[in-house]
């Protein structure tokens, strides 16, 4: 029970701070304005996203919702119902539902979603400008790193595991045969 109440804390307290910050940005930041507040690192630019992740498959409204929804649920079962795995899977689940509530409050508030953490020193090659973003896409991101690393870490685990089961396998026979 208590494993439970951490997640549903850990998942409220990134709803709440991306919607407070989202809060702020609206209420002191004109639309399409920039506040420089580390010079060339990191600005705070308000922008309304009606795409996915950095403003892919823009007008697509009902679609994110539906997606969102099921992949919201989809996500909370597991790891309220299912998700055997350590923290690090725990935790990186209770990242992706809170950030894609956060985000999907705002698609059912607004029609878009209040994006406004801009990196300007990030340049990609095929896109450029590294696109604005929000807190709740920052744990999003976060989350499906730490599943990657969580992932990562199993499988070299578990081909450790075979290589030592393998190699302990012909002495368990040779000492067999001497009984």
């Amino acid at each position: 029970m208590a494993t439970i109440l951490i997640l549903i804390a850990i998942i409220l307290g990134i709803v709440g701070l991306d919607q407070l910050t989202k809060w702020i940005v609206v209420q002191h930041l004109p639309l399409y304005s920039s506040f420089e507040w580390i010079r060339k690192v990191l600005h705070f630019t308000y922008v309304r996203n009606e795409g996915a992740a950095f403003g892919i498959l823009q007008n697509q409204r009902w679609v994110f919702l539906v997606f969102s929804t099921i992949a919201i649920v989809g996500l909370s079962v597991y790891l309220f119902r299912f998700c055997k795995q350590g923290w690090l899977y725990k935790i990186a689940f209770a990242f992706l539902i809170g950030g894609g509530i956060g985000n999907m409050i705002d698609r059912i508030a607004f029609g878009y979603v209040v994006d406004f953490i801009e990196l300007p020193f990030l340049v990609l090659p095929v896109l450029g400008e590294f696109p604005v973003f929000n807190v709740a896409d920052s744990f999003v991101t976060v989350g499906v790193v730490m599943l990657a690393v969580a992932l990562i870490r199993d499988v070299i685990r578990e081909e450790k595991e075979k290589k030592r089961q393998a190699q302990e396998a012909p002495k368990e026979e040779s000492g067999e045969d001497h009984e």
